[in-house]
């Protein structure tokens, strides 16, 4: 059961183009499955997806001619099979036989025997093979590697494709008391100020989620809002806020809050993550580019809509959902919210943009390109002395970049890009 649900999910993913999230589910409220099998399942298609690359490189050496596309589900399947034996601690009996009986329970009979003869013969030889493996660019998508080896140089490109390969540890944000709620949980607190659990089960049964202590937020996102300085008594709008991982943060630091989204269910979602910590902040649901404030604020902060290319660690079905054309669609968007923000606040403002993509499109270009565009706003760098101890943090612009590869001793971080831009 758990090996069915991951074909079908990895098959949503890399041919209907679904994200992970989504697909998963919907294919648990098709079937009923038990934790520990859900968890394996979850576990399989994460790895798979992660080592894509390694693995199909794998199948194809023990192949004479490339399986044809009819063969699809059984690709899907040797997929798996491969993942198993190689990167996930199964047995290799176990994960022979299991991908074998898959192939009859998938109505993939004809391919048994192929099946079974590449993965045998994996099992044999597949070790050396894998020690012999190019690991970091096998499982990076072409147009990825080129782009971040063009922005970062390709000594750090290979660092970031390496941090992929591992699984991201569980950040926490929490209201206060950081360093007692980190022997509470028994985590670790970050030069970020954010607590890292490398070790969790369900989230919602770890100490202080009923009470609302704290919420699930990556070190990286945590650190945009922190540059707004103190934020107490300000008017801010959060465009774009769902899920509200930074609504609940200007929440927090005592600002009143204006939270705008589009879509009513994440804007609902973001409301019920706020009842749990019990703050307060107004909603509207709307278009940001469209909607105005009845007032000028102080700040705006745009969790600007991007290719999330900075999330891949977490999310690695992401860079097989995205292209470049993402990429070029996005901009008119965040050149359109940029325009908004700059409108919405008073003179000396701040316009905040984030964006959790490693792309240079979608974080640098764009704001040269708006400041060049003769927009009222001048960028007001960030300084050294905001990010003390997280100097590698900073551009040499002033703003904020942080790469998958650093904090590598702790387990990582996602990519993040945020800029300060102050309304003339």
């Amino acid at each position: 059961m758990p090996r069915l649900l991951a074909a079908n999910v990895l098959e949503d993913i890399l041919y209907r183009k679904q994200t992970l999230e989504h697909s998963f589910s919907l294919q648990l409220h098709r079937r009923l499955i038990d934790t520990r099998d859900k968890s394996f399942a979850f576990h399989l298609i994460l790895t798979t997806l992660r080592r894509l690359g390694q693995i199909d490189e794998l199948i194809g050496r023990c192949l004479d001619r490339p399986l044809p596309r009819k063969a699809a589900g059984a690709r899907t399947i040797l997929r798996l099979g491969v993942a198993q034996l190689f990167f996930l601690d199964v047995p290799p009996h176990a994960a022979v036989n299991t991908s074998v009986d898959l192939a009859n329970e998938r109505k993939q009979g004809p391919y048994k025997k192929l099946i079974n003869a590449v993965l045998r013969r994996l099992n044999r030889e597949g070790k050396t093979l894998v020690g012999k493996q190019d690991s970091a660019k096998l499982n990076t998508v072409e147009w990825l590697w080129e782009s971040w080896a063009a922005a970062f140089g390709y000594q750090i490109c290979r660092k970031i494709a390496e941090a992929h390969l591992c699984q991201a540890p569980l950040d926490l944000t929490v209201k206060n008391n950081a360093i007692d709620w980190t022997k509470k949980l028994s985590g670790q607190l970050l030069n970020t100020g954010s607590i890292r659990l490398s070790k969790y089960g369900d989230v919602e049964t770890l100490f202080g989620y009923e009470e609302g202590a704290w919420w699930v937020q990556d070190t990286a996102a945590a650190l945009p809002v922190k540059l707004l300085g103190d934020i107490k008594g300000l008017r801010i709008a959060d465009l774009c806020a769902a899920p509200g991982g930074k609504t609940a943060q200007l929440a927090a630091g005592g600002a009143e809050v204006i939270a705008i989204d589009r879509s009513v269910n994440r804007l609902n979602r973001l409301r019920q993550n706020l009842d749990r910590l019990s703050l307060t902040v107004e909603t509207v649901v709307a278009d940001a580019i469209s909607w105005r404030p009845k007032y000028l604020l102080d700040a705006v902060l745009i969790d600007a809509p991007c290719t999330a290319t900075g999330t891949i660690r977490r999310h690695p079905d992401i860079q097989y959902l995205k292209n470049p054309g993402h990429v070029t669609s996005g901009l008119v968007v965040q050149k359109a919210l940029l325009q908004a923000a700059s409108e919405m606040v008073k003179p000396g403002g701040m316009v905040l943009y984030a964006t959790c993509s490693l792309q240079p499109e979608e974080g640098p270009s764009i704001i040269e390109a708006f400041i060049g565009s003769g927009a009222a706003v001048s960028r007001y760098p960030i300084c050294a002395s905001e990010l003390a101890g997280m100097e590698e943090f900073l551009t040499s612009d002033g703003d904020l970049r942080t790469l998958p590869c650093f904090l590598a001793e702790h387990g990582g971080m996602d990519g993040f890009f945020a800029a300060r831009l102050v309304h003339d």
